[in-house]
C-alpha cells in the first residue's frame, strides 16, 4: 500500500514521499475523517468537520505500518476506523494523542496495537519522538520521509507501559478538555 488510497483524505499536506526503506511511504499533514458539506452546485465542499490533526502514516504494500496523530476527542477515532480501520492488521502501530481522556491506555483493534496518550498541549512529532527516546542527532541527514521510518523501527520494540482497555470502555470516562494552546493572539 503507498497511500494513494488515501489521498482524497490528505488535508493541509506537508509531504508524502517514498523513504529510502524499499516499499514504504511517509505521510505527514492532516487526515480528514469527515468531510465537510457540499457548498455548491459544482460539488466544492466546505472544510472538513473532523480531522486527525498532525498526523503521521507510513505505508508499505503489505499494509498500514504507522499512523498516528492528534484527536480532539475520543469519540474521533470512530471516524478514524471508517477511514482507516480496514487496513490496521497486527503489523500496524497507531498512536493516538487525545485531548479528552483523563489517562493513557491501549487497545487492540482490528489486530493492531493501538495506543491513546493523554495530551492536551504538545506537537505529536515531539511527543512520538520523546516517547521512544529519539532526540535530533537520530535523525541527523535523514530526509522527512527517513525520519518517520526511525520513528517507526523505534516503536516496533518499544512496550507501552499503559493498561489495556478497550475503546468502548475508555469512551465512559472521557472528560470536557480542551487543547490548550499558547502562542500570539
Amino acid at each position: 500500500m503507498s497511500l494513494d488510497r488515501y489521498e482524497p483524505l490528505f488535508f493541509n499536506a506537508n509531504f508524502k514521499e517514498a523513504a529510502s526503506d524499499a516499499g514504504l511511504v511517509a505521510y505527514r499533514g492532516e487526515l480528514i475523517l469527515q468531510e465537510g458539506e457540499v457548498a455548491d452546485a459544482n460539488g466544492r465542499r466546505k472544510p472538513p468537520t473532523e480531522v486527525l490533526k498532525q498526523a503521521i502514516l507510513l505505508g508499505a504494500a503489505d499494509g498500514l505500518k504507522l499512523i498516528s496523530g492528534s484527536l480532539d476527542e475520543l469519540q474521533q477515532f470512530s471516524f478514524l476506523l471508517e477511514k482507516a480501520g480496514a487496513d490496521f492488521n497486527a503489523g500496524t502501530i497507531a498512536v493516538f494523542f487525545t485531548v479528552n481522556i483523563p489517562k493513557g491506555f491501549v487497545a487492540k483493534v482490528n489486530g493492531a496495537t493501538v495506543a491513546f496518550v493523554s495530551l492536551v498541549q504538545g506537537m505529536v512529532w515531539t511527543e512520538l519522538s520523546d516517547l521512544v527516546a529519539l532526540d535530533k542527532g537520530d535523525f541527523k541527514g535523514q530526509s522527512a520521509d527517513d525520519k518517520v521510518a526511525t520513528v517507526y523501527s523505534a516503536l516496533k520494540t518499544y512496550k507501552f507501559k499503559y493498561p489495556e482497555q478497550t475503546v468502548e470502555e475508555a469512551l465512559t470516562t472521557t472528560n470536557n478538555a480542551k487543547r490548550e494552546t499558547h502562542g500570539a493572539i
